[in-house]
């Protein structure tokens, strides 16, 4: 779009993209785009906070730590006002899980649809005083009962979702998206405000050449691990060994994963015995756009979006990556069981 040649003047921003493939859906209603297009607003307003937290003080910590224990900064507070206001303002949500609240945010009754929103608003503020890549990862499903909205609406396998995307705030600001039909990545260009569509179906490699964990929890993980990343830099073929890299922003290593190919994993470990990314979140949202790439996510022992939900911040073990690189570490996983 901000290409000096040419300005392409049938443009797919993000906002056409939502609208035709809501007019092909059977029996479309048009809420989900109305939920999508506030979502989009939420995402392009926390991207301008984030490139102006240090010039608005909006660096550093709110002084308070939120319901999975981590430490809540100003950038995550003003996130999740913005994603709860925007989806509640959009008439399409009848309830939300997030990362920062407890319990299960309600949506008033005169603003109330028929989707439920599980979101992560700000991934990886650990990152933000060092100015690394962090990110904002939902998952949309429709609503299960009449009535009041209850956890049990929330509680939904991976496999009922409709729609499910994440936002990277990097050196650009990418959107990754899928309603189920393929994977597809949009960048925000500034000048216009829209996102533009510059990928469509996008495709895993079946293979990479790259793993991406926290190394340094070595020592607390289960044999099966150690003796897999042995396997990565020692490989007894003699091919070349893996590279590694991992910036701890989960949104910054699934996309890196998804555009280069190879693993990323976060498994359960000695201190995490349940594993530390959270279900709803995080690892069904994530899950579902890698299978849509032609990827695979697993908890080690369970397909991810088969996994039934028992809390609103339930932690799984998470894998997930190319095809022949998740299932060579479920064979030293079978392996050692």
């Amino acid at each position: 779009m901000s290409d000096q040649s040419a300005f392409d003047t049938d443009v797919w921003t993000l906002t056409r993209f939502i609208i035709e493939t809501g007019r092909q859906a059977k029996g479309a209603t048009g809420e989900l785009t109305q939920l999508l297009t506030a979502m989009l607003t939420a995402i392009k307003a926390i991207s301008s906070a984030v490139r102006k937290a240090g010039l608005a003080h909006l660096q550093g910590m709110a002084g308070a730590v939120n319901v999975t224990g981590d430490d809540v900064k100003k950038l995550d507070v003003l996130s999740n006002d913005l994603v709860i206001n925007m989806l509640q303002a959009s008439y399409s949500t009848c309830c939300m899980v997030s990362e920062e609240n407890k319990e299960l945010i309600i949506t008033p009754k005169d603003k109330r649809g028929k989707y439920v929103v599980c979101f992560d608003p700000l991934d990886g503020s650990s990152n933000i005083d060092c100015l690394a890549s962090i990110g904002t990862i939902f998952a949309i499903y429709k609503r299960t009962s009449e009535g009041e909205p209850t956890e049990q609406d929330a509680l939904q396998q991976g496999s009922n979702m409709v729609c499910a995307g994440y936002a990277l705030y990097g050196s650009a600001t990418l959107v990754a998206l899928s309603t189920g039909a393929g994977l597809s990545f949009f960048m925000l260009d500034p000048a216009i405000g829209e996102f533009i569509l510059i990928e469509r179906n996008v495709r895993i490699k079946q293979k990479g050449k790259i793993y991406s964990l926290n190394e340094g929890y070595a020592k607390y993980f289960h044999p099966s691990i150690n003796e897999y990343l042995k396997h990565k830099k020692h490989p007894e073929d003699g091919s070349s060994p893996y590279g590694a890299r991992y910036v701890g922003s989960m949104v910054s290593d699934v996309h890196r994963t998804i555009a280069y190919g190879g693993i990323f994993m976060y498994p359960a470990n000695e201190k995490s015995p349940k594993g530390k990314l959270r279900l709803l979140y995080e690892c069904n949202p994530i899950a579902f756009l890698i299978e849509q790439a032609g990827g695979l996510a697993t908890t080690g022992t369970q397909r991810i979006l088969d996994v039934k939900p028992e809390a609103l911040h339930q932690r799984v073990p998470f894998v997930v990556g190319s095809p022949d690189d998740v299932n060579e570490y479920l064979s030293f996983v079978k392996k050692f069981s």
